[in-house]
């Protein structure tokens, strides 16, 4: 039985993976449809010359960099907009205004400010991850019970002790849901980024997973590489996500 439930999820995999197969053994034209084997002999190649971990590599770098700086601004309008009234009275239209607007479409402004390198993918990845971030900060330090905050102060302590010990710890369930919008986010507009922006920076020969992409698709046409490239996007989004809740589950031991 217990073998029965670790094997339950892989069953839906291992039947995608039949019906991939089967309909690309039917597709006209074959090289329209890559086979599975295919894939994974390409994957392979990728994997053994270090290419597709150096672009995985480069990516998430980028990725990392502009959700650092999106989420540590977020924090810290956020609990400002949540804590005092008028500041979130004066921000709130501003950020509203911005939020619908894609990532998407400051690109041509990246590219005139930073250039083609880093600096305007990771420009491009925190804007997009800021907005959930900031949502959620605002959220979660509003949702907190007053009753906490009156009786800190009823005991003497200071402003930023009660920020310390008593909001920043009661806004964490948010702060965390935030952090997993914001990545999830950031990490899909890195695609984009690199394919418009052309990153090339970093030291290394590739310009990030979105740049190789590229090159599978404008140069060689190999549709292979660009599933590979796919399959390798998902996993470590899943891996960022896993890391997140591990993360969300040492640092809050009261939602077990």
């Amino acid at each position: 039985m217990n073998l029965a439930l670790r094997l339950r999820p892989f069953v839906l995999p291992a039947l995608l993976l039949i019906l991939w197969q089967l309909a690309a053994m039917q597709a006209a034209p074959a090289d329209r449809m890559p086979v599975p084997a295919d894939v994974l002999a390409t994957g392979w190649t990728l994997i053994a010359s270090g290419e597709l971990p150096l672009a995985l590599l480069q990516s998430l770098q980028r990725v990392m960099l502009g959700f650092a700086t999106s989420a540590a601004l977020a924090l810290v309008l956020g609990t400002a907009m949540a804590a005092y009234r008028p500041v979130g009275r004066n921000l709130d239209p501003i950020i509203e205004s911005f939020r619908p607007i894609a990532p998407i479409a400051l690109l041509p402004l990246a590219i005139l400010w930073f250039g083609t390198g880093t600096p305007a993918a990771a420009f491009i990845v925190g804007y997009a991850a800021f907005f959930p971030m900031i949502v959620n900060t605002i959220h979660g330090v509003r949702s907190i019970d007053p009753g906490l905050i009156r009786a800190a102060r009823t005991l003497g302590v200071g402003r930023l002790t009660i920020l310390r010990t008593v909001v920043l710890p009661g806004a964490l369930p948010n702060l965390f849901v935030g952090a997993r919008l914001a990545l999830g986010v950031a990490w899909t507009s890195i695609i984009a980024a690199e394919l418009a922006v052309g990153a090339k920076a970093g030291g290394g020969a590739s310009g990030g997973i979105g740049q190789m992409m590229f090159v599978f698709y404008a140069y060689s046409v190999d549709l292979s590489g660009i599933i590979v490239c796919m399959i390798g996007v998902g996993v470590v989004a899943l891996l960022i996500d896993r890391g997140v809740r591990a993360l969300e589950y040492w640092m809050i031991p009261w939602k077990r």
